[in-house]
């Protein structure tokens, strides 16, 4: 339910891998080395009274909590797709910019707080954080919401209720965190709809691009996922039977998607003036039939000779699906994108 842009890890998604593993890796070595947190503290008192203008940039980089980095990673794991969909250049300069527009978001929505509530704020959470709130402007507006299941007969659970849960666990972990996601939703809000042409303004050039794909994209680029994962050799028993169980999920599921395929297929042969259906059985479901009478395994019916919409087939393209898979999921399900996003994120 987590993962709902298909299971493909960091494949394509350079810049996401990159990030998880050098912010990561900050996070550690500085609670290893607690001397020199304090230069990454995101102190704004020490910015309007000090002029450490620099805070603005170290203090927004690494996050001193462990669980706050935690949290971070497992949303920009998640949001992955984005990079996949926009490209690793666009995708950078989304964060880029709202970055930069955080930081002046930051110092505005703090200083408006101290003159309502005569209550200075001294100190925000450090870390890289309103860009990853940012990111939640997109992933509300452009991922599709697929129900998964209802807890207590009514509350709907759906493949995006997690990464919410994950969001809210980050925005009640500090006091002022709340600030942090303020600036963020914002920042995004105005990227995302190119206010004021932000995007021609705020950008990662040409020529670092070029430079990162030949330094950094060989580090952090990860091999093409293969389509089958053999059990898990070595593993214990519990979790071979685990892997088992799974497996026999995914067939299950496999057997009624195919078995709502053929019912509704068979619904569109009477639709017509004459069932042809009744005069003129048809004889796959014969020859389909036949090894299942033998005790032989059967293969699913071939899928539906229907036009599909290249919009949708391009949808599930860039949320990480294969073209071809694609075409099966939306074929099967007569074009009904929630219900071929839905088989894909489950099968």
């Amino acid at each position: 339910m987590f993962t709902t842009t298909g299971s493909r890890g960091l494949y394509k998604a350079p810049l996401s891998k990159g990030l998880l593993l050098v912010l990561s890796g900050l996070t550690v070595m500085l609670s290893l080395l607690p001397k020199y947190q304090h230069m990454f503290e995101y102190n704004l008192q020490a910015v309007s009274h000090q002029q450490q203008v620099w805070r603005f940039v170290c203090g927004r980089l690494v996050c001193l909590d462990v669980k706050d980095s935690f949290c971070s990673g497992l949303l920009i794991y998640n949001f992955r797709i984005f990079e996949r969909r926009f490209g690793s250049r666009k995708f950078a300069s989304f964060m880029v910019g709202t970055w930069c527009l955080s930081a002046l978001l930051d110092f505005l929505l703090a200083q408006t707080f101290s003159f309502l509530f005569k209550y200075e704020v001294e100190e925000l959470p450090a870390g890289f954080l309103a860009p990853v709130f940012a990111l939640f402007v997109p992933f509300y507006s452009s991922i599709p919401r697929v129900s998964v299941t209802q807890v207590l007969g009514h509350i709907n659970i759906t493949n995006k209720t997690l990464v919410y849960i994950v969001g809210l666990q980050l925005l009640t972990s500090s006091p002022f965190m709340w600030l942090l996601v303020l600036s963020g939703l914002i920042s995004g809000g105005l990227y995302h709809s190119n206010v004021l042409w932000l995007q021609k303004f705020l950008f990662v050039p040409g020529w670092l691009c070029t430079v990162a794909r030949y330094l950094l994209e060989p580090l952090f680029s990860s091999s093409h996922p293969t389509s089958e994962a053999p059990l898990g050799m070595g593993a214990t028993l519990d979790i071979q039977r685990q892997q088992r169980m799974d497996q026999l999920d995914q067939q299950l599921m496999l057997a009624q998607f195919n078995e709502a395929r053929a019912n509704a297929r068979h619904q569109a042969q009477q639709a017509g003036l004459l069932q042809w259906s009744r005069l003129f059985p048809s004889m796959r479901r014969r020859r389909v039939a036949q090894p299942q009478a033998q005790g032989q395994p059967s293969t699913p019916p071939p899928p539906l000779d229907n036009s599909v919409a290249e919009e949708q087939v391009a949808r599930l393209v860039e949320m990480g699906f294969s073209r071809l898979d694609a075409l099966e999921a939306l074929r099967a399900s007569n074009n009904d994108i929630n219900m071929a996003t839905n088989f894909l994120l489950q099968h």
